[in-house]
């Protein structure tokens, strides 16, 4: 059973973190935002959700980044309960697939806690002065592709990244629930 996060609730503040990427460095909300706007993003390795989307997320990643939205993913879950999710397994993972983001390691599930993440994939889509506003799905997909899907996500971000707002009407993420420590 997936788990669903609730709908965007509209120009929430973007909470600032500071954590360790998969690539040596650490990163923080100033060091991540782009001149168009900041997609959070909470994933992890093991979930069939995230693996499921993990081509077309770098993708759309690749193609906001072009529009001045950069983004940023965080692994929240804890390893020692989902070895897969290890902050060594995140860096052999970002390293093979090329990731065009930066992949951060939340230890103490503080940063979770504080954006309110529920499952993986969730995305939290901000503006340029990163107020939310998207809170939706990638696309139509779930474990499987969806032919011909429409990119909700990446449509959602571009109208954010030119006009500051994004679209009403958003369908919630689903995937696995965060694995918050004992």
């Amino acid at each position: 059973m997936g788990a669903q996060p609730p709908v965007c609730d509209f120009g929430w503040k973007a909470h600032d973190f500071d954590l360790p990427g998969t690539d040596g460095k650490r990163y923080d909300l100033a060091s991540t935002s782009g001149p168009n706007g900041l997609l959070v993003m909470f994933i992890c390795n093991h979930c069939p959700y995230v693996k499921a989307i993990r081509e077309r997320l770098i993708r759309d990643c690749a193609d906001l980044k072009a529009l001045g939205v950069n983004a940023v993913a965080v692994s929240a879950n804890d390893p020692d309960d989902y070895p897969e999710d290890s902050f060594e397994n995140m860096q052999r993972l970002a390293r093979d697939l090329k990731f065009p983001f930066p992949y951060l390691f939340d230890e103490t599930q503080d940063v979770a806690r504080a954006y309110g993440a529920v499952c993986t994939p969730d995305f939290f889509g901000f503006n340029r002065n990163l107020e939310l506003q998207y809170r939706g799905r990638l696309d139509a997909s779930r474990t499987a592709p969806a032919a011909n899907a429409r990119r909700d996500l990446f449509e959602a971000m571009k109208s954010v990244a030119e006009t500051g707002r994004g679209p009403a009407g958003q369908i919630a993420s689903m995937g696995c629930s965060i694995k918050w420590k004992r």
